[in-house]
């Protein structure tokens, strides 16, 4: 089975790159973002039309490939987290946690008994239709399987600290726009709250070892946020980067 580089990196302090998925699912896209240079591909199932068949159809043409595939389930619940991670998702980003009892549900979707509550499948999509040792396979699925908690609510975001906490949680992940909406601020996030919030998580992530993450729309906000502290990094995502380049281009030519 295939290891994690990202999720080593990560836990190194090392950065991370990559970009997030709502709409493009070419054949070729993993190819592309790869030879762009992106660690990892992140799609969105909760704000997309994505379902499970294209979700392993786009895993599959990551095989080979220096790509870490990544996604957001449509919800929090037990059903998709263990069907994307059968399906060779290497980790999950759940929307909107908010507690301690929340992350800790999650965490035990993603391990296998006794640690959790995986159902087992093998010989399939995740481990590559291979053999191999039982044991092993599972030691292999549960150390590289990143799992964020996005922070993107009030409560979120005062639960914060708890959330880190729980064992299994690899990091936290900004959630700004939907926690803008939280805050009553919608679209604000750039206000002092949003960056208190901010200061609030990066705090949290650091006291318990975790890293942070974060889907930044330009290279300015990324390069800002790094510097707090963000070290996993989806540079802006793919309809903006082919809206704002063509923009760019056709704007030029007109200029």
């Amino acid at each position: 089975m295939r290891s994690n580089p990202v999720k080593k990196a990560l836990q190194r302090g090392e950065n991370a790159f990559g970009t997030m998925i709502f709409e493009l699912t070419s054949p070729g896209l993993p190819a592309i973002l790869a030879s762009a240079g992106a660690d990892f591909a992140l799609y969105d199932m909760e704000h997309s039309g994505f379902d499970l068949d294209e979700m392993k159809r786009q895993f599959s043409y990551m095989r080979g490939l220096d790509l870490v595939p990544i996604v957001r389930p449509p919800g929090k619940q037990y059903q998709f987290v263990s069907r994307l991670l059968d399906l060779g998702a290497m980790g999950l980003m759940m929307p909107m946690v908010e507690s301690a009892e929340e992350a800790r549900d999650i965490v035990s979707w993603t391990r296998y008994p006794p640690k959790g509550q995986r159902g087992a499948m093998f010989g399939g999509a995740h481990d590559d239709y291979a053999g191999g040792d039982i044991a092993e396979k599972m030691r292999i699925a549960e150390d590289r399987t990143i799992v964020l908690a996005m922070i993107e609510t009030e409560r979120g975001v005062a639960n914060v600290d708890e959330i880190m906490a729980v064992d299994g949680i690899d990091g936290a992940h900004l959630g700004q726009f939907d926690l803008s909406l939280s805050l009553g601020i919608p679209g604000q996030t750039d206000s002092p709250r949003i960056n208190e919030a901010i200061d609030a998580m990066l705090a949290a992530c650091q006291r318990h070892g975790k890293f942070a993450a974060c889907m930044a729309p330009t290279v300015e906000i990324a390069r800002a946020w790094m510097d707090r502290g963000f070290t996993m990094v989806s540079y802006s995502y793919d309809i903006g980067l082919l809206a704002n380049g063509l923009a760019d281009g056709i704007n030029t030519l007109k200029g």
